[in-house]
């Protein structure tokens, strides 16, 4: 959604502000061995656990200072950002309209769009594309509203770190934008995104390079740390380290495996959901293979869960599958242990300025 985008087609850092961690990552074009893409940045800053809360930034002082941080300790001199938001602020419609020119639909778009959207047609900011031209004398369009305070949160912590907010994306765009450049589009395959973070599970359903089904989901990673804490009366940092692999004193590890579990199965209950939703309302009756990012898609047993409840493949989307890095610059551990959790600030990365 390239809400606000100008200037010439240089790139920016993407910066993705999720509820655990901001991530930030900046690409060049051009990699070596015909690799699109080169990486130039990156990196992850810790947020307090109250900082942002249901995608709301309770504390922006906090998120302004781990912005700040982020650019100096990684030396980034590029100031325009592209940022991603995502969760119930933010409406993806696939809509179809009778076939127009561009000038008749972007004076008709915000008319059509009131149909659609919940909100006061004042307060949301509008993008569209359209998808393709339909048939018979129709054409779809993805229209795409977020709430104007939403979208002014967020830009207005990049421009108090001193920041220019050049593109405002959405989560699952910005998901789809990563899987494209890692793995290209297979225009007769049905693939599930789903990006686990802290608070939020973002999932696209893409078909060839179009998303045919998306949906922001208020579950994720907090939800293992939370079961963890209160089980086995840890404090947050605690059971954060546990959920992490790490060992905690007088903490009995034997316990955990059931309460991951216990979570895991939640999670997978609502990608069920999620799947047969679609399944009922779209043409399509299968998906061929899902790919799992965020932060907690490396939490123990949840990919085999997902794996045991579909029959398509589930693996864990590697972000810089295309990208090539200087293992010099760039510790490949770290690129390997960070991957996942920085496919969204991947996504957002890949746009350029002035993009539609």
């Amino acid at each position: 959604m390239g809400l606000f985008g100008l200037g010439k087609k240089k790139g920016l850092v993407g910066l993705d502000i999720g509820s655990a961690a901001v991530k930030a990552v900046e690409l060049k074009t051009g990699g070596k061995g015909g690799a699109e893409y080169q990486l130039v940045n990156i990196g992850v800053e810790p947020l307090p656990p109250e900082a942002i809360v249901d995608g709301a930034i309770m504390d922006s002082g906090a998120v302004i200072d781990a912005i700040q941080r982020l650019f100096q300790q990684q030396k980034i001199k590029t100031g325009d950002v592209a940022v991603g938001v995502s969760g119930n602020a933010v409406i993806v419609k696939k809509i179809s309209l009778p076939q127009m020119s561009a000038e008749e639909l972007s004076e008709s778009i915000h008319w059509e769009a009131e149909q659609y959207i919940p909100f006061d047609i004042q307060d949301v900011a509008i993008d569209y594309e359209v998808i393709d031209g339909g048939g018979g004398g129709n054409m779809d369009v993805l229209l795409v509203a977020c709430k104007k305070d939403k979208i002014s949160d967020y830009t207005s912590v990049i421009s108090q770190a001193g920041k220019t907010p050049s593109i405002v994306d959405v989560d699952v765009f910005a998901l789809q934008n990563c899987y494209e450049i890692n793995y290209g589009s297979d225009p007769g395959r049905v693939i599930a995104l789903l990006n686990v973070g802290a608070s939020v599970m973002n999932i696209n359903i893409v078909k060839g390079g179009t998303s045919v089904f998306n949906r922001d989901i208020a579950v994720g990673g907090n939800q293992y740390t939370d079961a963890i804490q209160k089980d086995l009366n840890l404090s947050f940092e605690q059971a954060e380290s546990l959920k992490r692999g790490g060992r905690v004193e007088g903490a009995a590890v034997e316990n955990l495996p059931p309460i991951l579990q216990g979570v895991s199965e939640n999670i997978a209950l609502e990608v069920q959901k999620t799947f047969d939703f679609f399944k009922a309302t779209s043409q399509e009756d299968r998906i061929d293979r899902v790919f799992l990012s965020g932060g907690t898609s490396k939490v123990h047993g949840l990919r085999e869960l997902i794996a045991e409840r579909f029959d398509a493949g589930v693996e864990i989307m590697n972000p810089f599958n295309n990208v090539t890095y200087n293992p010099r610059d760039f510790d490949p551990d770290f690129i390997a242990e960070v991957g996942p959790s920085a496919a969204i600030a991947v996504g957002l990365a890949v746009r350029r300025m002035g993009d539609r």
